[in-house]
Protein backbone atom coordinates (compact mmCIF):
# COMPACT_ATOMS: atom_id res chain seq x y z
CA UNK A 1 0.00 0.00 0.00
CA UNK A 2 1.22 3.51 -1.17
CA UNK A 3 0.25 7.18 -0.48
CA UNK A 4 -1.97 8.74 -3.18
CA UNK A 5 -2.17 12.39 -3.66
CA UNK A 6 -5.29 13.98 -5.05
CA UNK A 7 -6.20 16.60 -7.41
CA UNK A 8 -6.34 18.94 -4.20
CA UNK A 9 -2.59 19.16 -4.12
CA UNK A 10 -1.90 22.74 -3.82
CA UNK A 11 1.69 22.00 -5.25
CA UNK A 12 3.43 23.76 -2.00
CA UNK A 13 6.20 20.72 -1.72
CA UNK A 14 5.69 20.65 2.25
CA UNK A 15 5.13 16.95 1.57
CA UNK A 16 8.40 16.91 -0.48
CA UNK A 17 10.12 18.41 2.33
CA UNK A 18 8.88 15.72 4.49
CA UNK A 19 9.30 12.81 2.53
CA UNK A 20 12.15 10.61 3.55
CA UNK A 21 12.60 8.34 0.49
CA UNK A 22 12.15 11.28 -2.03
CA UNK A 23 8.94 9.72 -3.68
CA UNK A 24 6.91 12.86 -4.37
CA UNK A 25 7.62 14.71 -7.74
CA UNK A 26 8.06 16.83 -9.42
CA UNK A 27 9.90 19.70 -7.33
CA UNK A 28 9.83 23.32 -8.38
CA UNK A 29 13.25 22.83 -9.71
CA UNK A 30 12.41 19.83 -12.11
CA UNK A 31 11.62 19.88 -15.58
CA UNK A 32 7.58 19.86 -15.75
CA UNK A 33 6.75 21.16 -12.79
CA UNK A 34 4.22 24.22 -13.60
CA UNK A 35 2.55 22.19 -16.38
CA UNK A 36 2.22 19.30 -13.74
CA UNK A 37 -1.58 19.87 -11.91
CA UNK A 38 -0.47 18.23 -8.69
CA UNK A 39 2.23 16.32 -7.14
CA UNK A 40 2.57 12.84 -7.55
CA UNK A 41 3.70 9.80 -5.33
CA UNK A 42 6.01 7.20 -6.50
CA UNK A 43 3.90 3.70 -5.54
CA UNK A 44 6.93 1.98 -6.48
CA UNK A 45 9.66 4.23 -3.57
CA UNK A 46 6.90 4.75 -0.91
CA UNK A 47 7.63 3.13 2.03
CA UNK A 48 3.92 3.92 3.49
CA UNK A 49 5.49 5.61 6.35
CA UNK A 50 2.83 8.33 6.35
CA UNK A 51 5.44 11.45 7.04
CA UNK A 52 3.86 13.34 3.72
CA UNK A 53 0.43 13.18 5.44
CA UNK A 54 0.45 15.86 8.36
CA UNK A 55 2.20 19.07 6.63
CA UNK A 56 -0.63 18.54 3.96
CA UNK A 57 -2.61 21.79 4.35
CA UNK A 58 -4.96 20.72 1.85
CA UNK A 59 -5.82 16.96 2.94
CA UNK A 60 -4.54 15.65 -0.25
CA UNK A 61 -2.71 12.59 0.84
CA UNK A 62 -4.55 9.27 1.65
CA UNK A 63 -3.01 5.70 2.14
CA UNK A 64 -4.46 3.83 -1.25
CA UNK A 65 -6.49 1.82 0.37
CA UNK A 66 -8.44 4.41 2.37
CA UNK A 67 -9.60 6.51 -0.68
CA UNK A 68 -13.11 7.39 -0.87
CA UNK A 69 -14.86 5.63 -3.93
CA UNK A 70 -14.55 8.91 -5.94
CA UNK A 71 -10.83 9.49 -5.66
CA UNK A 72 -9.89 6.13 -6.29
CA UNK A 73 -8.98 7.26 -10.09
CA UNK A 74 -6.00 8.79 -8.12
CA UNK A 75 -4.11 5.86 -7.75
CA UNK A 76 -3.74 5.28 -11.96
CA UNK A 77 -3.17 9.56 -11.77
CA UNK A 78 -0.05 9.16 -9.81
CA UNK A 79 1.09 6.14 -11.03
CA UNK A 80 0.70 7.18 -14.36
CA UNK A 81 3.20 10.01 -13.72
CA UNK A 82 5.96 7.77 -12.78
CA UNK A 83 5.02 5.08 -16.19
CA UNK A 84 6.71 7.79 -18.79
Amino acid sequence: MAFVITDSCLKDELCVEACPVDCIHPKKDEAGFEAAKQLYVNPADCIDCGACVPPCPSDSIRPMDELPDDHKQFIEVNSAYYAS
